[in-house]
């Protein structure tokens, strides 16, 4: 190994690096095309199954794959294809994929890292965690160069609590594009100040009831607004009934699904964004969007990556998982006061094009990983921000912020 290194160094060779997921989406182009144009072109998606027809319908399918992504399930030959290019990158990266796929990996002490949001979504009881840790010292703990990239502010945590990755775990998240406006104030002065966006799945954990309850109390308290809601679902009826029930139609509005390119326009004309999962979100991208759109987000503590993402009164507002009242009257405050829309809208912008993209995180990850295959086997390269090391957060951290 030791003179593998020598010579990659001597002759400038890329670092060849691997990604395994379930399937290749918008959320992975501008990382993907980051990590290939880094590594002069030694950079595969490996896509370990065909898109589910829910997140088609989303939008979310794409009709020209670039040439680094490889489909493990076309075929045989396309199968041993990508089992050597996972047995012979200096990198791997592994996500939603079947753990048999690195099981040759990790035998030989192969640098790898695992891409995970949180494991205990719905907490773990403690007379379960005994044989859980036993079961992840086996799956993990045992394995020297197996590392964690944390998809959520919480995954850190969750895995501390088996003893696993304990100071191998790095901050990381979901890196979809982020745009560059030519004048960021223009767009944000255009904002409608009174117009509130919600975008998600219509589905039980991410609570797009919580917007007909906000609604009903600045209508029935005077104010002029609308809350428009982008996505579908099981529950998307149910919420029609309660718009219904409560003569809100010319306050909210179901907008239904529509391409990740629609959503954002949206995103672009709305002053307020409203982010009201529970902590069975992973990680949120609509997130790292509507901040990158210049929104005034007010997002609940719970989600996975509001506590990477959100300064709280800085670049958005966090409101305390499950309180109404704490929610609502943050979102009057922001009606009351447009300035604070603006004020949190750019800092969210800047936060996005300066500390949180593809480009910085694969420029980051690279120089990880590096520093790993020169022999640093617990490297902290980052005080803040995308792979520094991911701290242990507790679920009720914003009880005691």
């Amino acid at each position: 190994m030791a003179n593998d290194k020598l010579y990659n160094l001597l002759h400038h060779i890329p670092m060849r690096i691997v990604f395994l997921s379930n399937f290749y989406n918008h959320h992975q182009g501008p990382l993907s095309e980051s990590m290939n144009r880094l590594t002069e072109g030694n950079y595969h998606f490996i896509e370990t199954e065909p898109i589910q027809a829910e997140r088609e319908n989303m939008g979310w399918g794409i009709a020209n794959y670039p040439h680094y992504v490889r489909r493990l399930y076309d075929n045989e030959n396309e199968r041993a294809f990508c089992k050597r290019l996972i047995d012979e990158a200096d990198v791997v990266i592994t996500g939603s994929a079947p753990e048999y796929l690195i099981k040759g990996r990790l035998k030989k002490n192969k640098l790898t890292f695992r891409y995970s949001e949180r494991i205990y979504k719905a907490g773990c009881k403690r007379y379960e965690l005994p044989a859980r840790r036993i079961l992840y010292h086996f799956r993990h703990g045992r394995y020297d160069n197996l590392y964690l990239l944390c998809a959520s502010a919480y995954t850190a945590s969750d895995y501390a609590k088996t003893g696993t990755f304990l100071n191998k775990a790095y901050k990381w998240g979901y890196f979809p594009e982020v745009k560059q406006y030519k004048n960021i104030d223009s767009l944000i002065s255009n904002k409608k100040q009174n117009s509130i966006l919600w975008v998600a799945r219509f589905i039980g954990y991410k609570h797009p009831e919580t917007c007909i309850q906000i609604g009903r109390r600045l209508r029935d308290e005077g104010y002029q607004f609308e809350i428009n809601l982008i996505g579908n679902g099981i529950n998307e009826a149910e919420v029609q009934s309660l718009i219904d029930a409560n003569n809100l139609q010319n306050f909210v509005h179901l907008l239904g699904a529509m391409p990740p390119d629609k959503v954002r326009e949206h995103m672009e004309t709305a002053g307020i964004f409203l982010f009201t999962s529970d902590f069975n979100e992973g990680w949120g991208a609509v997130l790292n969007e509507s901040m990158n759109s210049g929104c005034a987000v007010v997002a609940s503590h719970a989600i996975g990556s509001v506590p990477f993402l959100i300064k709280h009164d800085k670049n958005g507002l966090i409101y305390q998982n499950g309180n109404l009242e704490d929610l609502y009257q943050k979102v009057k405050w922001l009606l009351d006061d447009p300035s604070k829309q603006k004020k949190f809208g750019k800092q969210a912008y800047k936060t996005m094009v300066n500390h949180w993209n593809a480009d910085l995180a694969a420029e980051r990850f690279i120089q990880l990983a590096q520093e790993i295959l020169n022999g640093n086997k617990s490297p902290d390269l980052f005080p803040v921000g995308i792979c520094s090391k991911a701290e242990i957060i507790k679920n009720d951290w914003w009880t005691y912020a």
